[in-house]
């Protein structure tokens, strides 16, 4: 019997055993399985995800009816996907809770795995349970308290126990509350948890610097709004180059080349004036309209005879015209008289339009900033010499503001430019001007090395054709003050040679576009 068992194993076992595969083991038929099957398992694990969770009862747990194939419409692939990875995505946030308790402990401070989360757009149930919107809540934290209101007999209490409405407490925190009303850039701050108490003094005192800042605020706005700015125009001076290039009296306005104290210079490309050219490049000085650059120049327009009637009737901001036409009648005398300076095309408002003095866009250096030969420098200074002579003898104009930054150097020549400070001798502090012109002049061609040049004095006498002599300066501007106040016959000559009217100067049409 023992031999027939084992005849009988080795012919199962012989069976059993087959030849292995040299291309590897065989594919194993893999056994159909259902839907429910799926879904059963699915339940499984959220059940024992379940169970795990119910050792920790501060966590939320999901109360929604579970996804089985009994319940759920499965024949659309999409909402079987969107419902399978839904649940998928709300084991992980369960998860990511329990990690989130797990790492913060009793710490006082937490760290929060929100960003963490899988949010869906059709999933209303995202929100955290510890967020709070303060907005939906009646009671602003971060607001101060509003104090006790004290009823109309103005105290509560009795006896020892009285209190006012002047108590300091009460009125600290009346005042504390009261800060919420300053204007919204003063900056008050918060006091959440802290009962803050500001005395009468203090609340008086920040109140008038809450006005004070509120009113230097708008100020600093309107100016910014209304003023021409160091290299910009403020929107009613945009919009008059806009009508100019719009009519056709300019092409294009460039940028800006020159800024000074009382206006800023653009490069503009010239079209035409009622079927007069304009010249191909232009400049375009517009005077600025803030008031502060003039403020301490009207020494130079109210004594002027030409603008003295009309200077007392004008506001602040139409002097600033009348400053744009001083400027063109100077300019339409000295092109009169042959003196080379920019040619006046047109004066519109503030802005003036004037010939360019360079070449493609770039302005012509002022005697600043070039350095030329001995020749060129000699040269140069006695062509200043016989211009100021004629500006004085023929066009009866000082410059007043004549220096090395006010002349330029353009074809071997030196041109004037800036006289919208120019008045007549006969002004009352014409000589005073006349000289400080000879001394800026005379200083700075003598540190040129022109060895010709004339000192500030001989200058004076030279060009005004006065015979004052003095030892030292001082005595040399008492006399030319006495010279003014006591009115000589010389001033009072010119006074008389200088009776024309400005309308004589045959200057360029003015625009008057109000």
């Amino acid at each position: 019997m023992d031999q027939v068992e084992v005849a009988a194993k080795e012919n199962e076992s012989k069976a059993a055993w087959k030849p292995k595969n040299p291309w590897g083991a065989p594919h194993k038929e893999t056994v159909p399985c259902s839907l429910t099957d799926v879904m059963s398992e699915q339940l499984a694990k959220h059940l024992q995800l379940e169970d795990e969770l119910s050792a920790f009862p501060s966590t939320a747990v999901n109360n929604e009816p579970l996804i089985t194939g009994d319940n759920i419409d499965t024949s659309s692939d999409l909402l079987l996907a969107q419902m399978l990875q839904m649940e998928f995505d709300r084991e992980f946030d369960l998860q990511l809770r329990l990690e989130e308790k797990k790492y913060n402990g009793d710490s006082k401070v937490s760290i929060s795995f929100e960003n963490y989360r899988m949010a869906h757009p059709y999933d209303d149930s995202d929100s955290s349970d510890d967020e709070v919107d303060w907005q939906d809540t009646r009671h602003d934290p971060y607001g101060p308290d509003k104090p006790k209101t004290t009823p109309k007999k103005g105290f509560t209490g009795k006896g020892k126990n009285i209190t006012t409405k002047h108590d300091e407490e009460i009125c600290g925190r009346r005042n504390t509350a009261r800060m919420e009303n300053f204007a919204s850039e003063f900056l008050v701050g918060d006091g959440i948890g802290m009962d803050l108490k500001l005395s009468n003094q203090v609340f008086n005192s920040l109140k008038q610097h809450s006005y004070s800042e509120q009113r230097r605020s708008a100020k600093i706005h309107e100016k910014k709004e209304h003023s021409t700015a160091e290299q910009a125009v403020d929107s009613k001076t945009r919009l008059l180059m806009y009508k100019m290039v719009n009519s056709g009296i300019l092409e294009a306005v460039n940028g800006c080349i020159s800024t000074g104290k009382e206006s800023v210079v653009f490069h503009a490309k010239g079209g035409s004036i009622d079927d007069k050219i304009v010249p191909e490049e232009c400049a375009l000085k517009v005077f600025k309209t803030t008031l502060n650059e003039f403020k301490t120049r009207d020494k130079y327009i109210k004594d002027d005879y030409r603008f003295k009637d009309r200077f007392s009737k004008l506001n602040p901001r139409k002097i600033i015209r009348m400053w744009a036409e001083k400027e063109m009648h100077n300019l339409a005398r000295m092109q009169s008289a042959g003196i080379p300076c920019p040619e006046v095309i047109i004066l519109k408002k503030h802005i003036l339009v004037l010939s360019f003095i360079g070449e493609n866009q770039v302005p012509a250096p002022k005697l600043k900033e070039i350095n030329l030969n001995s020749e060129d420098m000699k040269g140069a200074y006695y062509q200043v010499l016989n211009m100021m002579k004629q500006l004085y003898n023929e066009c009866n104009l000082v410059h007043a503001d004549l220096s090395e930054y006010n002349m330029l150097w353009h074809d071997g020549k030196v041109w004037f430019i800036d006289v919208s400070q120019s008045v007549e001798p006969t002004h009352p502090h014409g000589l005073e001007f006349l000289f400080r012109d000879c001394r800026n002049v005379s200083t700075f061609f003598q540190k040129a090395g022109v060895a010709e040049a004339m000192n500030a004095f001989d200058l004076f006498n030279a060009v005004s054709g006065l015979d004052v002599q003095a030892s030292n300066e001082a005595e040399f501007v008492a006399a030319i003050e006495a010279l003014e106040k006591i009115n000589e016959d010389h001033v009072q000559k010119r006074g008389k040679k200088a009776s024309f009217d400005q309308s004589d100067d045959g200057g360029p049409p003015i625009i008057n576009d109000e």
